[in-house]
């Protein structure tokens, strides 16, 4: 089905998703990763960038490393652009790298500089004819306003998991 995935990723919780769904992605498929940081330029910043370059680095670093523990071919890059050029850039590099799909993590709210707020995911979508595969939004877990009052079993093992 899919022999070259793009993960585009951000250091966001979304991102940490991506990667798993990635990883799951390609091991199921037996594809390779190509792991892409877009690092933004601020607005008025006369050229400085949200992350350092180590930061962005160590953050691809830190994910090819984990699709590598997982058994998946991978390898990474980091680019910078402006936010409005994400999705370009994002649809640039999974062409010059001959992917099949591009991978990018879920959030349900936009925050500034996000990789994966709707309006990047959308733009990249509608740029590219290759499948944008979203990986489901990270889980909250909160603690329900009455767990305290639990007694039974169950609701000792979720007072267990929050804590």
């Amino acid at each position: 089905m899919f022999d070259r995935l793009l993960l585009a990723l951000d250091d966001s919780p979304a991102g940490e998703v991506a990667t798993l769904f990635a990883t799951a992605l390609a091991r199921r498929t037996n594809a390779s990763v190509h792991v892409l940081h877009v690092n933004e330029r601020l607005v008025g910043g006369n050229g400085v960038t949200l992350r350092t370059r180590l930061e962005s680095t160590e953050l691809v670093s830190a994910a090819v490393r984990q699709l590598a523990e997982a058994g998946v071919r991978a390898a990474g890059s980091v680019c910078v652009s402006t936010y409005r050029g994400v999705p370009q850039r994002i649809v640039a590099t999974a062409l010059d790298r001959s992917a099949d799909a591009i991978v990018l993590g879920s959030t349900r709210h936009r925050r500034l500089a996000r990789v994966f707020s709707p309006q990047v995911r959308e733009r990249t979508t509608r740029l590219t004819a290759l499948p944008v595969l979203t990986a489901p939004s990270p889980l909250k877990v909160t603690s329900p306003p009455r767990a305290a009052e639990w007694t039974d079993d169950l609701g000792q093992t979720l007072d267990s998991l929050l804590k």
